[in-house]
């Protein structure tokens, strides 16, 4: 029995072996899938769970629960030797120990790409986890609550001031996400108002998410701006030291909740194997998702994903011949794999990736958003239905599916819960403060 293992759970990796469970005769493979955390998060839903109108469980899909047909080990891969077929995985506790294969599919997926810049990487959060989402949502509670007992002056104006780094997708989801949340706080707060909050996006370059057009893009920055958000095009942040926001422009102001989303990377680890990479990090693959070298194919190497370089073979779509780094692409490229593997297991052929794509839509707030599908472009609330209406039936599984509307269905009647849990992070301050330790 053929032995395929999967580095990385996230969209490609668990689609992979999703359908893998699907396709695979009884005793044709024994499929393992080991990823450091215990679950694939809906990315998408990220925004949405920074500003609390989905609970951050059920933006996760449980791997174990899930793939039950599928071995599951949580923990980090940090090595890998293809000419001997074997990995290294480290967990979190214990010692690392070595797992053989006969097939290697590397989906390990995408980590937050930053730059050098002074501050940013002591005082800013990114947007690529669970984790990151549900601190910027506690962080933004906790904030009001402070700023609410303080005079107006400098020291409340850090606390209600929000900076997003970059203006893709993410970024701008995040920061109107986080605009409508901020307006749903001030209904608790009756000493503060909407002039007492200060929204920045800082985006490098002269417009904002380049998957929808020019027009669409001007139709976004004046909706946020008409709700009292602030967008810097040509702009860079020059530094973050001690939460002092420094850009490019000259233009300088303190905030206590920077989050950069300008970019990410391929998945480090990537680098510790002796498998092919690119020029940018990302593992070389054809567009039947097999890895190949200078030489030729890899046997036994599969690669998809955010960490993998496949190649765009829909005209005038990808970015430098080769698919974007979303979930679109992921969740698709997961699903022809496993028929991929399939089909080699079994002596046929392995198809070529090929996906037009389907649009782009976007939340931008509650009740607003955009969609983009060639020339034809929704904005406001039609869109925003759209957004939820799309990623609603593509997060995976029926049971997450119903969570998700349960969540917005119950915010739809009694508002979203705005309550903050700040102290999430340090749970065991209370303990420690009254527990009585022994004498000396």
């Amino acid at each position: 029995m053929r032995k395929i293992l999967i580095v990385g759970g996230g969209y490609a990796g668990f689609y992979t072996a999703k359908k893998l469970q699907k396709h695979l005769a009884r005793g044709e493979a024994q499929v393992t899938v080991v990823d450091p955390l215990p679950y694939m998060t809906y990315q998408p839903f990220l925004p949405e769970v920074a500003a609390g109108t989905v609970e951050p469980r059920h933006a996760v899909v449980s791997h174990r629960r899930h793939l039950k047909k599928t071995t599951v080990i949580t923990a980090s891969v940090s090595k890998i030797d293809h000419a001997a077929k074997k990995v290294t995985v480290t967990p979190a506790a214990g010692d690392p120990w070595e797992v053989d294969y006969d097939t290697i599919v590397v989906t390990a997926g995408a980590v937050t790409r930053t730059f050098p810049i002074p501050g940013l990487a002591d005082e800013a959060i990114g947007l690529k986890n669970i984790e990151e989402a549900v601190a910027i949502r506690d962080r933004v509670a906790d904030c009001f609550a402070k700023a609410s007992n303080l005079p107006a002056g400098p020291e409340r104006d850090r606390l209600l001031t929000f900076v997003v780094v970059g203006g893709g997708f993410a970024g701008i989801e995040l920061f109107g996400e986080l605009r409508s949340y901020a307006s749903a706080l001030l209904r608790q707060y009756k000493n503060l108002t909407i002039d007492d909050t200060h929204f920045h996006l800082i985006e490098a370059m002269g417009r904002i998410m380049p998957e929808v057009s020019l027009k669409t893009s001007h139709w976004v920055i004046k909706n946020l701006e008409e709700r009292a958000a602030t967008v810097h095009l040509d702009t860079q942040l020059a530094s973050a030291v001690g939460g002092v926001v420094e850009l490019s422009t000259g233009e300088s102001f303190e905030s206590d909740t920077i989050m950069w989303t300008a970019g990410v990377m391929a998945n480090p680890m990537l680098r510790n194997t002796d498998l092919p990479a690119e020029e940018r990090g990302r593992l070389r693959v054809g567009a039947d998702l097999r890895v190949i070298s200078d030489a030729g194919i890899v046997p036994d190497a599969w690669g998809a994903g955010d960490v993998a370089a496949v190649p765009d073979l829909i005209p005038n779509q990808g970015v430098g011949g080769f698919t974007v780094p979303n979930a679109q692409h992921a969740v698709r490229q997961g699903k022809l794999l496993a028929k991929n593997l399939v089909a080699d297991i079994r002596g046929e052929q392995p198809r070529e990736y090929r996906h037009k794509n389907a649009g782009a839509v976007a939340g931008i707030g509650l009740y607003y958003g955009v969609f983009q599908s060639g020339p034809i472009a929704l904005k406001g609330f039609v869109a925003w239905l759209a957004h939820r209406g799309y990623h609603g039936f593509a997060m995976p599984m029926w049971e997450r599916k119903a969570r998700v509307f349960g969540n917005w269905i119950i915010n739809f009647l009694f508002r979203r819960d705005l309550v903050g849990i700040p102290a999430r992070d340090t749970p065991r301050t209370a303990f420690e403060q009254f527990a009585v330790r022994p004498k000396v």
